[in-house]
């Protein structure tokens, strides 16, 4: 069995793979990792010339863009009616940014190629959001690190450690203003999102759990209402601006000693 490791530029951040396999990777990383480029080069509004830009400026329509973005386009949709709207998909100025959705999907999409290569054992970190595969090693450590809700450049204190072994989760996203800021809006007053610091969200697949996670945030003191809609579907952990920590019934069981 062969360890590999492997980084790659996209989207902004950096995506991570970690695994095991009895065959050769190279092949299965890089269409893996094309998926994750043409899903950058069609949805990013940092790229001027991308569908989404165009869209975004006016210089086309959404019947002219690729099927796949009318497919995210209804899955934001849907999204965004499951979160009763605290998960949005508009910008402010009525712009489509599916950014909250589309990193996870990809991330999910490079995954799966993976597994269609015979790749079965891995781990994706796709900028802090984690993704794990169904059949890693019986008895092989699944723990998460959680990011330091103060700084994330301090990796060597992570708030705690996750241990996802005999549980129905796969993944792990957080958002949180250590990073990129107060960048979280409120969808329904059109404010920054300013209650917490940092929602972490523990999910059986990536999309739940970082559209969850960006959700959550956004309720802000309506979180209760949100969270009792996926009751026993997720478990959270959530860091107010002044410290105070909350967490779901079954978070702390998910906690490793290590």
């Amino acid at each position: 069995m062969m360890e590999f490791r492997h980084n790659e530029v996209c989207m902004g951040t950096v995506f991570q793979y970690f695994g095991r396999s009895e065959i050769a990777v190279d092949d299965a990383i890089a269409a893996s990792t094309k998926i994750l480029h043409e899903a950058d080069e069609i949805f990013s509004l940092y790229k001027p010339d991308s569908p989404l830009s165009l869209l975004a400026s006016g210089k086309t329509s959404i019947g002219d863009l690729p099927e796949i973005v009318s497919f995210v386009w209804d899955e934001c949709e849907k999204w965004n009616q499951l979160t009763d709207g605290w998960f949005n998909a508009m910008t402010l100025q009525n712009t489509f940014d599916p950014s909250g959705y589309v990193k996870a999907w990809a991330t999910n999409q490079a995954a799966l190629k993976l597994q269609e290569f015979g790749i079965r054992d891995f781990a994706i970190n796709a900028g802090g959001d984690i993704y794990l595969s169904d059949e890693i090693a019986s008895g092989l450590p699944q723990r998460i690190a959680v990011a330091n809700a103060v700084s994330i450049a301090d990796s060597s204190k992570p708030l705690l450690v996750l241990d996802l072994n005999n549980t129905k989760f796969r993944a792990v996203a957080t958002s949180g203003i250590a990073e990129r800021g107060n960048h979280i809006w409120n969808p329904k007053s059109n404010l920054t999102a300013d209650e917490f610091r940092q929602v972490t969200v523990v999910a059986e697949d990536l999309i739940t759990a970082d559209v969850l996670a960006t959700a959550l945030f956004a309720a802000g003191s309506q979180v209760e209402t949100l969270l009792a809609k996926f009751k026993n579907q997720i478990e959270v952990l959530i860091i107010d601006r002044g410290g105070k920590t909350t967490a779901t019934s079954g978070f702390a069981k998910l906690v490793s000693p290590v």
